[in-house]
């Protein structure tokens, strides 16, 4: 089983950054991805890292700007998130399953284990 608690979140204006953290712990999965809901829309993903290896995924929109990261040691996977802009505004989970794919990292349904979520909110 794991268990997954998000941190981080914030409110900033346009072109600021937050960082977020997901905090594991249990049994370690092998990914970790990062998701968010916008108030009446589904979830996106928004990038994933493979924990025991080197695959990291990023959606189209925050390519450039968004950088998932890893501390093994301490069980935590970040989102370093810059130039944040109004679309960037939702509600950030963590997710994690046992394995990571480039065909379906980005499917919501495809995680077993969930966060509680994390507020992101970017004023223009």
């Amino acid at each position: 089983r794991v268990q997954l608690v998000e941190s981080g979140g914030g409110s900033v204006q346009t072109g600021g950054s937050l960082r977020l953290s997901c905090a594991q712990s249990g049994t370690r999965p092998d990914c970790v991805a990062w998701f968010r809901q916008a108030p009446g829309q589904g979830h996106h993903g928004v990038a994933a890292i493979e924990t025991s290896g080197h695959a990291i995924y990023y959606a189209d929109p925050v390519k450039g700007r968004f950088t998932i990261s890893q501390d093994a040691a301490n069980n935590t996977v970040y989102l370093q998130m810059t130039t944040l802009k109004p679309e960037d505004t939702a509600m950030y989970y963590c997710a994690a399953r046992s394995w990571c794919y480039p065909g379906d990292w980005y499917i919501w349904a495809l995680y077993s284990y969930l966060g509680q979520g994390t507020q992101v909110t970017v004023s223009s």
